[in-house]
Order: C-alpha cells, then structure tokens, then sequence
C-alpha cells in the first residue's frame, strides 16, 4: 500500500462498489507526517448521542460526561475541541455550521486562533475489535471501541456462488486465467487486508476531527511454533510435527497408538478414515491437531448422531495471531514517523493503573493516558453498506440478483411526519422499510419517508 504524499484525487460516487469521497484534511500544512494511503474512504457522519456509558475501576478516578464538541476552522482542518455551551453559542450568532452528527462535530465561518496542544492517539489493535482513545495532559478527547464485522469470507463465498451459477447458464466467455494470475507487492488476503484497512480508516477519521500529534500503536509479535511446543529450538523450527513419517495417516497412527479415538480399539487391519473434529464449513483446518483417525462404523455414526462432541479436540485457532504478524510491517510502511509500543509495557501500566481489563483502557494506557480527566466512551460498529443477495420473491415471481443499492441500509434513520425512526431492512423490492422489532409487522411504504440519514461504514451507538 502506497503512502499518502499529495491530495486524494477525486473519485466517483455513481460506481456500485466503491462508493468514495475525499477530504484535503490530511495534506495540511505544518501536519508532522503524512497520514496513511488508505483506499476509497467515504465521509463518516454520525450521530451526536452515540455514546454509552464506560465504568472506570481506578479508586479516585474523575469520570465526568463527555461534553466535547469537535470543531473545525474555516478550511476544514481540526482545531481543539470546545465545550457544548460555547459551540451553542457559535451556532446562536451564526459563526458556527454542524457538518457531523456524531461525534459532533461543528465549522467556523469566522476566521480565529488556532492555537493547538499535543495530542496522543493510542490504538489498541486486534482481530474483532479495535480500542482507540486520545488523550492530551489534562484530559482525554475520545474514547471508545470499534467492533468489526469479520464477514468477508462468506461474502466470497457467495460471491463465489453466484460466479459459478452464472457460468454454468451460459457459456465460457472468457479466456483462461489460471497460468497468468499474479499478485501484486504487498497483496494481503481479503479478510485480512479488509480489517487492516479499518484500522486505518479508524485513524483517518479521527485525526479529520482532532489535530492528532502523535500515533501511538500497540503491536505484537508471535511465535506460534513456540506456542504449541515451548521446548522448540534451532533445526527444530524447519522439522515440524509430519518430519520422519510418510505421510498425515501415518502420523496420526503413531499419535493415536493404533486406535481409534471414538471407541478406542484397534483397527486390527480395517480401513482407517481421516476426520476433521472441526469441520472446514465451520472454520476448521487440516492442521494435525485438527484430524483424527476413525473406523469406518465410527466415522458413520458420528456424522448420522453428529457426536462430534465426544472427540477430544486439540485445535487451536491463530487466527489473530498470524493478523497481528501480517500487519506489523504493513503499519510502519503506511503510517510515517509511527510510534510502536507493546502488550507488556501495556500491561505494567493498566495494572500501575488499577484500570481493567478492555480495549477502551489498553487505548487510553497506549496514548500515556496516566490521571487525565476520562470520558464517556462510544462504541462504533462497522456495517456492509451494499449487500448483494438473492432476492427470493414471492410465488410466480422469479429469483433475481439485487444490483442496485438499497435506498436505505439497517441502522440508517429515516423520518415519517416529523417523527425519527432507525431501519432495520428493506423488502418487497425496497418499495417497504422496516423499523423496529424485524419479527413484528412494524414497517412503512417508502413513499412516505420524508428525510434519510446514512450513517455509512461506521454507526456510532445510540
């Protein structure tokens, strides 16, 4: 992934796909580095009361409500924030405009002061969930958790369905790829680069409403080889566990002493079945400690009665590790001048600290967070702004593909006679919006929405 080193071009919004805006926040002048090249990342506008309570467990520790109302100067650059009084007097005298909901976010009409103090950003990156926080040396700015949705590879796969369908209807008119495929610098698999890149919108985003000084980022480094075998060393490293043996059958025969693990007998000479005690469709590997060896009578019954419970499971997923080894390098090539710490400096200072144990409080350590004034946190949720399914209509009507976006997408608001609603789906074609409890028949014809809100790839809570 290129860096950031001039203004984001331009780029459409009429495309299905990738619905883009861009922003000249991050080219301004006297910025001390250039922040991220991330990829087709649209302007974030959120509610103002997305925000939840977060329960700080340090004896003494000044909790108060947030309060905070971000402000902009006239060109769009982030100023310091001001407090709720002083920007409802802004917009009273007309020298103020909101252009966010949420987080709140107003700009100056009136040309003033951008007097600016040092601002550290701590992320607390992860697999599921992202903590983030910003703090300065008397009080935090931001805080709260961004939850991913991590749907990527079912969205491939039935991505991967409808590609199939599709080919098997018509003919073959495209030429064959297989011997000219390549990947380019830096390719990432899709789940992982998808997460990657939020993290990253994540910073972007903050940094367009405050004048962020300083990333902090928490990273790091696994030695899963090490994990599974404390006692690995030197040559061992290149041997791993199948090193000696023909083959997985044979591995697992000399592991299970000729027996089969469901009734604990000898094969005595009957064929042997390799089973995954995971299976594939639910995220299982074919790593060794995945596998087993059944009779066939064994293997049968476990699938008829599904008592897969019964085998004992070794398994053990790495997923978040191998993200966090991926993504290590990936950061200090697209973040310049980033500061890096790690889990166990994080550690000593939660518990010097007395804070507990969350992504919202490792963020706020991360950021040398020590007794500043703390805030209400938020949690945002990160959402698939355009679904492509199989519409299956009602009987006489045939299936079709959805290809046009939905007018509006669950967690958007939408208002009916002056009063405000939040979407839970649309159906019948998108001529209905539901509201509400999904169960329930709770849901208006859509010529009656009189103003729509999209909150876009982020909703802030509410």
């Amino acid at each position: 992934m290129q860096q950031l080193r001039g203004k984001f071009k331009n780029v459409p919004r009429s495309t299905t796909l990738a619905p883009c805006s861009t922003t000249s926040i991050l080219n301004r002048e006297k910025t001390p580095y250039p922040l991220i090249g991330a990829r087709c990342i649209e302007e974030q506008r959120t509610r103002n009361d997305g925000e939840v309570n977060h329960q700080q467990h340090r004896a003494g520790q000044n909790l108060r409500v947030s309060g905070i109302v971000y402000v902009l100067n006239l060109r769009g650059q982030p100023l310091m924030p001001c407090r709720q009084q002083k920007s409802k007097k802004l917009l009273k005298e007309g020298k103020a405009k909101v252009i966010k909901r949420s987080p709140f976010t107003i700009q100056l009409l009136i040309p003033t002061g951008e007097t600016k103090q040092e601002i550290n950003l701590g992320i607390d990156t992860g697999f599921g969930n992202i903590g983030f926080s910003a703090t300065t040396k008397k009080q935090e700015l931001i805080s709260g958790t961004l939850i991913l949705d991590g749907k990527t590879k079912e969205r491939l796969e039935e991505k991967l369905m409808y590609r199939r369908g599709r080919r098997n209807r018509h003919h073959w008119y495209r030429e064959p790829r297989f011997d000219n495929r390549t990947r380019k610098d830096g390719w990432l698999p899709p789940s992982i680069e998808r997460r990657y890149l939020t993290h990253l919108n994540l910073i972007l985003k903050i940094h367009q409403i405050l004048p962020i000084t300083n990333i902090i980022l928490e990273v790091a480094k696994f030695d899963i080889a090490k994990i599974e075998n404390p006692e690995i060393s030197g040559i061992g490293y290149q041997q791993g566990n199948l090193y000696d043996y023909q083959n997985m059958r044979s591995y697992l025969m000399s592991r299970e002493h000729g027996k089969c693990q469901f009734c604990g007998n000898d094969f005595k000479g009957q064929s042997s079945h390799i089973h995954h005690i995971k299976p594939r469709s639910k995220g299982g590997n074919d790593r060794s400690n995945n596998l087993v060896l059944l009779h066939e009578t064994c293997h049968k019954e476990i699938h008829d009665q599904h008592l897969e419970k019964k085998l004992k499971s070794n398994s053990k997923d790495y997923k978040h590790s191998t993200f966090m080894n991926i993504i290590n390098k990936k950061f200090r090539q697209d973040i310049p001048e980033l500061k890096i710490t790690y889990g166990n400096i994080t550690w000593v200072k939660r518990n010097n600290l007395n804070l507990e144990k969350n992504h919202i409080n490792d963020a706020f350590v991360i950021s040398n967070g020590t007794n500043q004034i703390r805030i209400k946190s938020v949690e945002i949720k990160q959402v698939h702004r355009n679904n492509r399914v199989l519409q299956l209509n009602r009987k006489g009507f045939k299936p079709s593909i959805k290809r046009e976006k939905s007018k509006v997408n669950p967690g958007d608001l939408f208002w009916i006679g002056g009063k405000q609603y939040i979407c839970k789906t649309m159906f019948n074609k998108g001529n209905y919006i539901r509201y509400g409890d999904v169960k329930m028949k709770e849901y208006f014809n859509f010529s009656k929405v009189t103003k729509i809100f999209k909150y876009g790839s982020f909703i802030w809570s509410i």
